[in-house]
């Protein structure tokens, strides 16, 4: 054990005089290990964030939620055609089967429209997502309240004049959340009383921040433009209860809606069952699909990293020849000659991945300080990176070591004279 300390301590030596007297030279070769290691890095360190931040977004809502309405979230085989003369969904259809399905925990009906300007006495907000939908939709979908509460079934019903603003929404319009509650801002020419206020959530993955977001009942809407409009997009969401067979469920949502709609057995379903959970293997699959592009261009700067290890190990094999020569004459073994070029290529590569992956920190920390997003560098990416960087090194090193372990001691001391 000893031994193999002292050839470490030794191969370790050998590698920093490398670096002080050969600094272009070894510059260059450590280079390649560099890209390399921080291409593989950043792009396993920013897929995890990306997914982590998907997965974030996506944390409240229950996997098994169902999106009843006219489109589909994912490529379908019916013609676009076809799908653009489904009907939307509807208000009636959404209070038969909350009456008559069974296995539902929450059921909420919401409505897509287009973005609203909020006004509050001198101030102005512009481009805010309205989202009109009923009293269980905070059940569904995870709003957080920071201040005050959602509106209730009366409300909802009612279709009363009531707003749930978003975190910059209220910033926008108030010096403070606090402030807000029990203020009547101006939107569709007519005044809504703020009951809430949401959490502050941040950058959205899908460019949906509840924070430039404000919740309104869904009847006031359907008041003010009916059920028939180019505006207004709608949508029954629906959680299930915990264990369900989620086979048999979205087959009871589809036999109730087709007797509803008086579909007949020889046509298709004219509307889409949108399970979450197929959404997130979808992303699960894109996440995939970026790791291991992420890995074939990467792997270029690995190659190109290995050939710069084995160069720098050849001419230092070269370089060393007598001192070879010396070591051999005096007793030394092959293995041992195996192992100091050995370890001093590891070193070496280990060298230039420990830099790839102190630029991935240095570029995760300035990402993560300027945008709103968390950049993680998790311990296992990095010694992911360490362990690929020192297997370069061994597998560039194994060819100039296993020739220098071979050279002859009596011409190894001649060559170098």
């Amino acid at each position: 054990m000893l031994l193999y300390f002292r050839l470490l301590k030794e191969s370790f030596s050998f590698a920093m005089n490398a670096l002080r007297n050969n600094k272009l030279r070894t510059f260059l070769s450590l280079l390649g290990v560099t890209i390399g290691i921080f291409s593989i890095i950043a792009v396993l360190a920013a897929v995890d964030s990306l997914d982590h931040k998907i997965k974030g977004d996506l944390g409240d809502l229950d996997k098994n939620t169902v999106y009843l309405m006219r489109f589909s979230f994912g490529p379908s085989e019916i013609p676009r055609w076809k799908r653009e003369q489904f009907p939307d969904v509807t208000y009636e259809e959404f209070d038969y089967l909350k009456k008559s399905l069974n296995g539902v925990d929450k059921m909420a009906f919401n409505l897509f429209t287009a973005n609203e300007n909020i006004k509050f006495e001198d101030r102005t907000v512009s481009s805010v997502r309205v989202t009109p939908t009923t009293d269980e939709f905070v059940g569904i979908d995870g709003i957080k309240i920071d201040h005050g509460r959602f509106f209730n079934e009366s409300e909802s019903n009612s279709g009363t004049p009531v707003v749930i603003l978003g975190f910059e929404v209220s910033n926008g319009l108030f010096d403070s959340p606090e402030q807000a509650i029990g203020k009547k801002v101006r939107m569709y020419g007519q005044r809504f009383l703020v009951i809430g206020v949401t959490q502050k959530q941040g950058f959205s993955t899908f460019g949906d921040s509840r924070d430039n977001a404000v919740f309104i009942p869904m009847n006031f809407i359907r008041r003010l433009y009916g059920e028939n409009n180019d505006r207004i997009t709608p949508a029954i969401l629906i959680k299930p209860q915990k264990g369900i067979d989620m086979d048999a469920f979205k087959g009871e949502i589809t036999q109730k809606l087709r007797n509803y709609r008086g579909v007949k057995t020889s046509e298709i379903d004219n509307f889409f069952i949108n399970v979450l959970s197929g959404f997130t293997d979808m992303i699960d699959n894109i996440v995939g699909q970026m790791n291991v592009v992420g890995w074939i261009i990467s792997g270029f700067s690995l190659l190109v990293g290995g050939f710069g290890i084995a160069n720098i190990m050849f001419v230092s094999v070269k370089e060393r020849t007598n001192l070879i020569g010396i070591q051999k004459s005096l007793g030394a073994k092959n293995k041992f000659i195996l192992f100091q070029f050995l370890f001093e290529a590891v070193i070496l590569s280990f060298i230039g991945g420990v830099i790839g992956l102190f630029l991935v920190w240095i570029i995760a920390m300035v990402m993560s300080s300027v945008l709103d997003f968390e950049f993680i560098l998790s311990f296992g990416n990095m010694l992911l990176g360490a362990s690929l960087a020192g297997l370069i090194g061994l597998i560039s090193g194994i060819i100039p070591a296993i020739t220098a372990s071979k050279l002859d001691p009596v011409e190894a001391i001649r060559s170098g004279m």
